[in-house]
């Protein structure tokens, strides 16, 4: 707390208007607040409040903007580098109600009363989504594997409770957040017109353009059972259920600043963005975020404060725009969107996914540039292509190739490619790496490309094979997935269900490439060894995380890898979205790389994994945190400022993106308070100015909810782009 010297102090020297505020340090040193920043102090019926949250948002520039940081022990704040605007100062706290919004302009010092919260749930009803949907009540590990609708009503297909929970994640969690206030309380359903909040669960999910794969998912798990469960977990929260209390911001938690933008439409997704190449996060300083999903390609200058919006391209017609909200032909989605009936989108994606930039100022993307799943001759049996005559394929399953938008030129350039693609990333000879088929890893040959523009001759993949053999090579003919094992052969992971593509995709410092597999249970990650001539000497190696293994603690069973990436030391590491843990995997710690055993469960010496902040469901078996992790990523470059290789997780159910401190194994929660419902899916880092300490640095995110209406605010709310910083301390300009 301040003295009382200091307090004094502070009031005969703090100024409003265009002088610049003073700060007073408990020891009585001041810190200055330049004129672009607005100061003060958080008091409450007990004194000052530390850890929470300031936010100074303004409507004056060309989109909407604000600024967050947290106030210190003693209840003070300073939002440092502010543009010229009028701008709403207010608080938000756990414990406590919003307080009054107050005007101010840089150069203001304001003083901020708060009052508690009356009630535990008045306090809980600015808590992240994860910690209402931990009290979800999660089945039996006794009443696996299911039995069916005539029987539990849990499906055949949920072999164990980790099943469940895993497709119950990855299901439900995967387009937007459960537990927020949209999904917990159903508010845009109205209760009379169903016999129950089962019914009314039914009639939730069935509404929209997303109604089909809604009940698609729910059927995977089991629909009768799960609808159960959530009608009692809302009943339950109607009764006066409440979460635990979230922990306020502490430590470097406090340090943290958040910049935000709006972008794109109230209908426009924006799934990813891109600010930098990866492999040198200090190109395009101040410049652009480029974000694509059904938004298209959406623009934001973080300088000017402008952003833009632009429909993607295609060679061949496609379906009209329209967004998850619109009805489709199927009979189960006659019902209208509870949002927008419908009405349709006015972008178009074209299902571009995720962005990734080059050093020639390109933004590279996956996005489908043809209509249907049938390939190219060039792509199948009987074609002269190399990768085609070691491994045809038939069909692209995501509907999803290659394109890229020169930001010199503003142009479209489309290339096709016969495997599908989902994430992409760049190797340090420009060739471009993508996941997304079941079956193979593709590739790009850019610099070939460029050279030629011939696609066919630029592009290539190999099949995923194992050397179970173990004579060091692989060879024809091989096991195919889930025929008879032959001992003498090698065997191919792979499957015809797009449910079990490859999902992440990292090159690795040793020139082989790893991809994540989210299905079956625990899921894998496969690394790929291109050789000398690839396909024909590609060979592959398959782990997966500690699983149903006596000789590990329970609470280190982990499924579910999403996300993935790699540190300067070759070290992998991943998300684990249906266990929830950060998890890290060392190739070099294996005894074993290949023969009749590499099929999975092989080196469990190779994996760490960390368990992740937040509430676990209650009734399972295992440690299983209430959050989802979307995606991961690693600060190889210190861009946010905590230290190089210091892995990130999106946690898309605790509003924050999560940092891992390894060698501590503390966990630094980044929390976005306002508006709630942030929801992030992939990350960016870059170095403005490497010379300007913490203000030229910082990680980029967006709002990555496929259903923006379910943002704080509801229909309207536009997705935003932020900008994460972490300062020396709290009161840092």
């Amino acid at each position: 707390m301040m003295t009382r010297r200091a307090i004094r102090l502070f009031g005969m020297t703090a100024m409003a208007g265009s002088v610049a505020a003073v700060l007073v340090s408990t020891t009585g040193r001041p810190v200055a607040a330049a004129a672009n920043d607005i100061a003060g102090v958080v008091t409450g019926a007990k004194g000052p409040e530390p850890g929470v949250w300031v936010i100074a948002e303004t409507k004056d520039l060309p989109t909407s903007f604000r600024k967050i940081v947290v106030t210190d022990d003693a209840g003070r704040f300073l939002v440092p580098e502010l543009p010229a605007a009028s701008y709403e100062v207010w608080v938000r706290g756990y414990g406590l109600t919003d307080s009054r919004k107050t005007r101010a302009k840089p150069g203001a010092d304001v003083r901020i009363r708060v009052n508690q919260a009356a009630t535990p749930l008045e306090a809980a009803e600015i808590y992240p989504s994860n910690y209402w949907y931990s009290l979800l009540r999660i089945p039996e590990a006794s009443d696996f594997p299911g039995t069916g609708p005539r029987g539990n009503g849990i499906s055949p297909n949920m072999r164990t409770q980790a099943d469940w929970i895993d497709r119950m994640k990855d299901g439900c969690q995967l387009c937007h957040q459960i537990g927020n206030k949209a999904t917990r309380e159903l508010p845009m359903v109205n209760m009379k017109d169903h016999a129950d909040s089962k019914a009314a669960w039914l009639h939730r999910i069935r509404a929209g353009g997303s109604g089909p794969a809604m009940l698609t998912e729910a059927s995977r798990i089991g629909s009768d059972q799960l609808l159960e469960l959530y009608a009692e977990w809302t009943d339950r929260i109607k009764a006066g259920a409440v979460p635990p209390a979230p922990p306020r911001p502490r430590g470097q938690e406090r340090n943290v600043v958040l910049t935000m933008w709006g972008w794109a439409t109230p209908q426009g997704m924006v799934h990813d963005e891109v600010v930098t190449d990866k492999r040198n996060p200090t190109l395009y300083p101040n410049g652009p975020v480029y974000g694509v999903g059904g938004a298209g390609l959406v623009i934001t200058d973080p300088v000017t404060h402008r952003s833009e919006q632009l429909n993607m391209t295609t060679r061949t017609a496609m379906r009209p725009p329209q967004t998850a909200s619109i009805v489709t032909s199927a009979p189960s989605s006659a019902t209208p969107s509870l949002y927008w009936g419908t009405q349709r989108g006015d972008t178009e994606g074209y299902n571009s996914h995720n962005p990734m930039m080059d050093d020639k100022g390109r933004v590279w993307v996956t996005q489908g540039i043809r209509a249907g799943t049938d390939n190219h001759a060039w792509c199948k049996e009987g074609s002269s292509h190399p990768s085609a005559k070691y491994f045809a394929i038939d069909r692209n399953t995501t509907a999803r190739q290659i394109s890229y938008y020169d930001t010199k030129s503003k142009q479209f350039v489309l290339i096709d490619s016969c495997y599908a693609t989902h994430h992409l990333q760049f190797d340090k000879n420009d060739v471009l790496w993508l996941s997304g088929s079941t079956e193979v890893v593709g590739w790009l040959d850019t610099k070939k490309f460029d050279a030629t523009k011939d696609e066919q001759a630029s592009s290539g993949w190999c099949p995923t094979v194992v050397d179970t053999n173990g004579d060091g090579k692989i060879t024809k003919p091989w096991n195919e997935p889930g025929a008879a094992v032959d001992p003498a052969r090698d065997t191919r992971f792979g499957s015809t269900d797009e449910q079990k593509r490859g999902y992440g995709v990292i090159p690795h410092p040793d020139g082989s490439v790893w991809t994540s597999r989210r299905y079956p249970v625990p899921g894998q990650l496969v690394r790929l060894d291109p050789g000398s001539n690839p396909p024909e000497t590609c060979r592959s190696e398959v782990y997966e995380p500690p699983f149903q293994n006596d000789q590990i603690d329970r609470k280190l069973w982990g499924y579910g890898p999403r996300g993935i990436d790699v540190d300067v030391n070759g070290v992998i590491w991943t998300a684990l979205g249906g266990s929830g843990h950060m998890a890290s995997f060392d190739r070099r710690k294996c005894k074993v790389l290949s023969g009749a055993t590499a099929t999975g469960q092989h080196c469990v010496e190779g994996w760490t994994l960390y368990p992740a902040p937040g509430p676990n469901f209650r009734g399972a078996a295992t440690s299983v945190n209430a959050d989802y992790y979307y995606y991961s990523w690693v600060d190889q470059f210190n861009t946010l400022g905590l230290g190089a290789n210091v892995p990130l997780a999106t946690g898309t159910s605790s509003d924050a993106i999560l940092a891992l401190l390894p060698q501590s194994r503390e966990w630094i929660t980044m929390r976005v308070p306002y508006p709630l419902g942030f929801y992030s899916r992939g990350l960016d880092g870059r170095i403005d100015n490497p010379n300007a300490g913490w203000k030229g640095r910082g990680v980029w995110a967006t709002f990555g909810t496929g259903s923006p209406w379910h943002i704080e605010g509801g229909k309207g709310k536009t997705s935003e782009i932020v900008r994460f910083q972490i300062r020396p301390n709290p009161l840092a300009n």
